[in-house]
């Protein structure tokens, strides 16, 4: 049996270092919460506001380290009270999506693009992706066993050096199956 650990995740915002600067002054550094199950990646302290056209959403985190380009990851429930309609998409495809305000202590921007609803993923190390024969971007299904078991259709393998085997799903999805961060996923095919 083909097992994955399961990573529910919570609404985030990851920040370009021009945004960083903006919403908490010039060349401030982000600070370490927790660090994330991928190498080098970290929750940080430090949190934002984003404002829909139908409400806002207050202590968001940001993910760090920064990134080219700002993203903002919610759920579809997030997208409702927000009043947004944000696509399913994997992480780093902006174009085309809504934007939101995001205000931090010391600013605030306008994004004009960048709110997605991601897409449920897992991150293999190449070593593990070799020995179980899945290839990069290839749509895996996972069932899960938690009170309320499921079969999760249309995962996206994301396979790399840089990566440690962990599935990522958001908190509608985890709520919906009642998994949670550390629990057991099964690969099927």
């Amino acid at each position: 049996m083909k097992t994955v650990p399961v990573g529910v995740s919570a609404r985030h915002i990851h920040l370009s270092p021009a945004h960083i600067d903006i919403l908490f002054g010039q060349g401030y550094e982000l600070t370490t919460f927790k660090d994330l199950s991928q190498p080098g990646q970290f929750a940080a302290q430090e949190m934002v506001t984003i404002v829909g056209p139908k409400g806002k959403i207050e202590k968001v985190r940001i993910l760090g380290p920064a990134r080219p380009s700002t993203q903002i990851e919610i759920s579809r429930t997030d997208a409702f009270s927000l009043g947004i309609n944000p696509p399913v998409r994997e992480s780093g495809h902006i174009e085309h999506t809504p934007g939101l305000r995001v205000i931090g202590p010391k600013g605030e921007i306008d994004l004009e693009q960048g709110v997605i609803v991601a897409a449920r993923h897992i991150h293999f190390h190449t070593s593990d992706a070799v020995k179980w024969g899945i290839q990069d971007k290839q749509l895996l299904r996972v069932k899960v066993k938690g009170e309320r078991p499921l079969i999760f259709e249309n995962v996206i393998a994301r396979v790399s050096d840089q990566y440690a085997l962990d599935m990522h799903i958001d908190t509608d999805e985890g709520n919906a199956a009642g998994v949670k961060t550390g629990d057991l996923a099964e690969l099927i095919d």
